[in-house]
């Protein structure tokens, strides 16, 4: 793979290595969210997902990519919990080393699920700069590879599969809702549209409490630091460099979720469609409910991103 977009070969390399050993995930809908929303409402189901999310796709692609040359000393990347558990969990698989930088306000779910497959886990600030900083210099004093969790290309082409996989699930698709932290699965999923030269309008689904997406998308210039006081926890992150690039040239819009409507989108999911799943998976639904106007009589795909939620927050 070089430094452009992936191409087609990247995008058809990574649907053959997810499918060995990732989960084709199915697509769930409810008859009372579609009433309530007057539009249909396509669920695709990545908390159903090998390690709890969609990130196992691109930590499969990235790191089987990378086993095809010399096999790696060992790997590490930096990680509020899901991408963590996705590296830590192929690393295992392939037989790899695996060291996980992880800032020290994250869920304690998502860092016992990091050590259970069997990477060791290093905690920094919660911030970037510690985080790639921590990354670095584990890098250089062991000779492990950096497999970022969002800003690659590897990465990037791995996430594409979940859309690949919904384009062949689903036909007559008016548009997509994608939740955007760093922008992996969005700038994924909007290359593999593109590459089926698809007519769905893609949107991003961001928490307004975070933001960072929004402006950047509306002012073209890439905001490197996204708000903290939301609970999709998976989210609060800011765009990645490559991610912005692919976001910018093809995605229709970025949509807010406010506080209170992604509260609302994880009751509905929780309620009608009987399924458990951390707060980032409800941004999507969140953003459709805000701004349902845009989604009267479509047929629009929702993606349930993640279930690793902490079941301290449950009363049992």
């Amino acid at each position: 793979m070089t430094n452009d977009f992936p191409s087609s070969e990247d995008l058809k390399k990574a649907e053959e290595y997810v499918r060995r050993y990732a989960h084709y995930t199915p697509i769930l809908s409810s008859s009372q969210i579609n009433e309530k929303l007057g539009c249909s409402v396509l669920f695709k189901s990545e908390h159903l997902q090998k390690t709890g999310s969609f990130k196992a796709r691109g930590a499969l692609n990235a790191l089987m990519g990378l086993m095809e040359g010399e096999v790696p000393k060992g790997v590490v990347t930096h990680s509020s919990g899901n991408h963590g558990q996705a590296l830590a969990w192929a690393a295992e698989l392939l037989g790899v080393k695996a060291v996980v930088v992880v800032p020290k306000n994250a869920p304690s779910v998502k860092v016992e699920a990091i050590r259970a497959y069997g990477a060791e886990v290093f905690f920094c600030e919660p911030s970037l700069e510690s985080r790639e900083e921590n990354c670095n210099r584990i890098r250089n004093e062991r000779g492990f590879v950096v497999i970022p969790p969002f800003d690659d290309y590897r990465i990037i082409a791995g996430q594409s599969t979940m859309m690949q996989e919904v384009l062949e699930q689903e036909k007559d698709i008016d548009c997509a809702v994608i939740p955007v932290g760093g922008g992996g699965l969005f700038s994924g999923s909007l290359l593999a549209v593109a590459d089926k030269r698809n007519t769905i309008i893609m949107y991003g689904a961001e928490p307004s409490a975070s933001g960072d997406a929004i402006e950047s998308f509306v002012t073209g210039v890439r905001v490197t630091k996204a708000g903290t006081q939301t609970i999709a926890d998976g989210l609060r992150t800011a765009l990645g460099v490559r991610n912005f690039d692919v976001i910018s040239k093809h995605a229709e819009g970025i949509l807010p979720a406010s506080e209170e409507n992604i509260k609302l989108a994880l009751a509905w999911i929780y309620l009608y469609l009987k399924q458990a799943v951390e707060p980032s998976a409800a941004v999507s639904l969140a953003a459709i409910i805000e701004n349902a106007d845009l989604f009267k009589g479509k047929k629009v795909v929702s993606i349930l991103c993640g279930g690793n939620l902490d079941l301290k927050s449950l009363p049992f």
